[in-house]
């Protein structure tokens, strides 16, 4: 299996909520979105920029400007709610960092009822992010 791709089961739960579907009011691309939602996946994955896309994923650039206007559109944001209000995917987590705070962020006066989030460790000051 490829690690960067998706599974004919995978991509059929996700392909009625993608735009570009026959019966879908627009111009199919010339990259279907089988191959380029595996682009992203592959993009993120690796972490690479997006000119160092491999040539069967296509032009680079074309990967880039669809991404963004699937982001402006709200394309991702309602593919990601979607997975996530499903059962199966009730635990997933998709990634995790823990951030540093600055020496001075825990020092000022604190709001009424606001929390930072700001604890201690080892390491200093942190917070965690979740998503």
């Amino acid at each position: 299996m490829n690690r960067h791709g998706l599974r004919d089961d995978q991509f059929a739960r996700i392909e009625r909520l993608l735009p570009g579907r026959p019966g879908y009011v627009g111009r199919d691309s010339e990259l279907g979105n089988r191959l380029f939602v595996e682009a992203v996946i592959w993009k993120f994955r690796t972490g690479v920029p997006w000119r160092d896309l491999p040539p069967r994923f296509g032009a680079w650039k074309n990967i880039h400007t669809r991404f963004s206007r699937w982001a402006i559109k709200g394309v991702w944001k309602s593919l990601f709610k979607a997975l996530a209000d499903d059962p199966d995917n009730e635990y997933a987590m998709i990634d995790a960092t823990i951030v540093r705070a600055h020496q001075h962020s825990a020092g000022a006066r604190k709001k009424k009822g606001v929390n930072q989030a700001i604890g201690r460790s080892r390491g200093g000051l942190t917070t965690k992010i979740h998503m």
